[in-house]
């Protein structure tokens, strides 16, 4: 694969990014942030960019109610800024089938569970770490997989656990997946710009350096 041109979309604050956009910048990663798109306008991912002199785009769906419209703006602003390569970095709005298809096997998300479990429609943040404490669960962890069609059911290319405490409350169980997150959503982007990464069907191989 040619190096990685990364497009950033996030809803929030955008640590995930900036983690990853920091490992760059240290050497870490060979790939490069072309642009940052957010369906929300005080997304702290788009200050972040601003700020590193990245390309930010606000695209909203109350801007552009029509699904197709909305995709199509995207793909445009995606084609303007050559990325080759999508992360979802908390991006809060389902991406359209005609993103997932161009972009197939090229489009990552971070989940803080270990996916199959905990994940689908409204299952993101807190609500991830409520579901998971309330469950009785003594292992949570982080998922960075492949993005389909629907939520969360993309193929995993790395998981990670985290313990769960006894004295846990969704606010301290985020803080220490967020910490794993940070790493490994690099790790994974790693995986790819170095070419390590083989798809064959409902399997992910990694290979090794």
């Amino acid at each position: 694969m040619e190096k990685l041109k990364i497009a950033v979309l996030a809803s929030g604050r955008g640590s995930n990014f900036k983690a990853v956009l920091d490992n760059i910048k240290q050497g870490k990663l060979n790939a490069e942030i072309c642009v940052v798109i957010s369906n929300k306008k005080s997304a702290g991912a788009l200050e972040i960019a601003r700020e590193n002199q990245i390309p930010a785009f606000f695209v909203s769906a109350k801007q552009l109610p029509e699904q197709s419209d909305f995709d199509d703006r995207i793909m445009e602003i995606l084609d303007e800024t050559n990325a080759n390569f999508i992360i979802l970095a908390g991006y809060l709005k389902m991406i359209g089938k005609e993103i997932v298809r161009k972009y197939k096997n090229r489009i990552l998300n971070i989940h803080p569970a270990l996916l199959p479990s905990f994940g689908g429609k409204g299952m993101y943040g807190h609500f991830v770490h409520e579901a998971v404490l309330n469950y009785g669960c003594r292992v949570s962890g982080v998922t960075v997989h492949l993005v389909d069609e629907k939520y969360d059911t993309g193929l995993p290319i790395i998981q990670r656990c985290v313990p769960v405490k006894d004295s846990d409350t969704p606010e301290t169980l985020a803080a220490r997946v967020l910490k794993e997150e940070h790493k490994v959503f690099t790790e994974a982007l790693r995986c790819f710009a170095e070419n390590r990464i083989e798809i064959d069907g409902k399997k992910v191989k990694i290979r090794e350096r």
